[in-house]
């Protein structure tokens, strides 16, 4: 693949993208579908990139734009459902559909079709996400589907490189592979944090916004690979690189310095290009595979091109239904248990004595709003059981999938998982992506008390805004944007404020400062 075809596949599909827009559609889905279809017309070539690059540069800086805007007390209170499906149900699903697709493919292997289960295990949630705010999600689902996109591509992606460490040859069981998972994840975090902390101090050092913003560009690619290189999860050094960046240079006063504010607002505009960028090449990329793909399928005995069609149905409804169903069944088995305790309480009030005793020695230093949420009501759990549209990450997956193994011999079954993540992807967001704004609407999911908290939580901020710096004649200061922003900062850490509307806040006092410099 040279530079021209990259410019080529790029610009149309942001001109895809623009009018997907104008319509209410989903750009992925529209610039993947004809991507497919123009690669059935004759003389288009087939693009190939090095395997190994898909997930290196495609999906660190992904993952690190969408960890800047999550939050970390919301992923904190809403740990046990991330934490259910982006671990728990994403290994579940990894092994039924790794189990169906020895069945239905039995010709590639046991190990192969656990990299084809790997694959297609992670929902992309956080395509949903984006359009939270348009279908009128609750802030509770958003928050979960945010937190289980920045846990289950880790929990895929070691789940993938162990499959295929086991298809080359290497001795595997699932308590080595359980081992490893937590290995990988510990060093990973561990990686993570040490370069978020070189980070904030350059940034400090550098105090000029397009050096800061090169270096944050720098940070997805550099946690993946460094923890790449040491055998560690790349994914979970990239979010708690980006987690701890985000927050330190929004909420922490001893981050903060003259002119910090140009980097924020700088960032805030420069990420969501590089995301639209990155998206749009990689549904356009795999999309234009899918004729190259089946003819290899085509040309191959076994597994076949009709075997393989057929496989990727039923694993696509399997899919759907797994997602569903393991959803319901952990999200009811919480709710089983909440019942149980208070029933428990309203029964023994020695009972609810030792349970207050244990959480009060347990949170001595929690404040009551972090305190972890029940389970998700039913209607919660309708959407975030719909929400199991396949996209980036399985994509990418599927094409870095390497060709040949280390002792020489052809990937097994590589065409076969290509064309199968494409079509399930492609199936999910059909069936899935175009309906769930209609599914929201039927659950008639009500958010005005949402917004009128968030309105009484702003109207807080800015009382707290007011008290630190007072309007003045002449207009405010530079000292007074400072005292502002600290005001906030300590708001949100004595729990006055909570930390989406402190950072919200401080992006206004961020473009006000900075519309009050360009008019001076």
């Amino acid at each position: 693949m040279n530079g021209v075809q990259i410019l080529l596949i790029i610009g149309a599909g942001i001109g895809i993208s623009a009018l997907a827009h104008r319509r209410g559609l989903q750009p992925g889905l529209i610039v993947v579908t004809l991507a497919a279809g123009v690669s059935f017309i004759p003389g288009v070539p087939r693009l190939e990139l090095e395997s190994e690059l898909m997930l290196a540069i495609v999906v660190p800086p992904l993952l690190y734009s969408a960890t800047r805007g999550a939050s970390f007390t919301a992923f904190g209170r809403n740990f046990r459902a991330i934490f259910n499906l982006g671990v728990l149900l994403v290994v579940l699903t990894a092994g039924a559909l790794g189990a169906l697709s020895t069945w239905l493919l039995p010709t590639i292997g046991l190990a192969a079709a656990f990299v084809l289960g790997s694959v297609l295990a992670p929902p992309d949630t956080i395509t949903t996400v984006t359009h939270g705010d348009e279908l009128g999600l609750p802030k509770r689902v958003t928050t979960i589907l945010t937190g289980e996109s920045l846990v289950n591509d880790a929990t895929a992606l070691t789940l993938f490189s162990i499959a295929v460490a086991a298809v080359s040859g290497e001795h595997t069981t699932w308590g080595g592979g359980i081992l490893e998972f937590f290995r990988n994840a510990s060093i990973g975090a561990g990686i993570g944090g040490l370069l978020a902390i070189a980070t904030l101090t350059l940034r400090k050092m550098l105090r000029n916004p397009t050096l800061e913003t090169s270096l944050g560009l720098l940070v997805p690619f550099t946690a993946f690979l460094l923890a790449e290189q040491v055998h560690a999860s790349g994914i979970i050094a990239v979010v708690v690189a980006a987690f701890s960046i985000s927050i330190n240079t929004s909420l922490d006063p001893r981050h903060q310095y003259p002119n910090a504010y140009r980097t924020r607002l700088q960032e805030d505009a420069f990420w969501p290009v590089v995301d639209f960028l990155l998206e749009t090449f990689v549904f356009a990329y795999i999309g234009l595979q899918l004729k190259f793909v089946l003819e290899d399928l085509a040309a191959e005995e076994d597994p076949g091109l009709t075997r393989t069609l057929v496989a990727a149905g039923v694993l696509l409804l399997a899919a759907i239904v797994l997602r569903l169903t393991g959803v319901y069944a952990l999200f009811g088995w919480w709710q089983l248990g909440d019942r149980n305790t208070k029933a428990k309480l309203a029964r023994s009030p020695e009972f609810a004595e030792r349970l207050n005793e244990r959480r009060t020695r347990g949170r001595r230093n929690r404040r009551p709003r972090e305190m972890p949420l029940d389970a998700p009501n039913a209607r919660e759990t309708m959407v975030v059981g719909w929400t199991g549209m396949r996209g980036i990450l399985t994509l990418a997956a599927a094409a870095s999938v390497p060709e040949m193994l280390a002792n020489g011999e052809e990937f097994p079954g590589r065409s076969a998982i290509q064309a199968i993540a494409l079509i399930v992807t492609l199936g999910t967001l059909l069936i899935q992506g175009t309906t769930i704004r209609r599914l929201v609407g039927l659950l008639h999911l009500d958010t005005s008390g949402e917004r009128r908290e968030a309105e009484e939580m702003r109207t807080r901020g800015v009382e707290v805004m007011t008290a630190a710096a007072p309007a003045r004649d002449g207009g405010p200061t530079t000292d007074d944007y400072e005292k502002q922003r600290t005001a906030i900062s300590t708001a949100v850490s004595d729990g006055t404020l909570d930390e989406e509307t402190g950072r919200g806040l401080i992006s206004d006092i961020d473009l006000r400062q900075a519309a009050a410099q360009a008019s001076s």
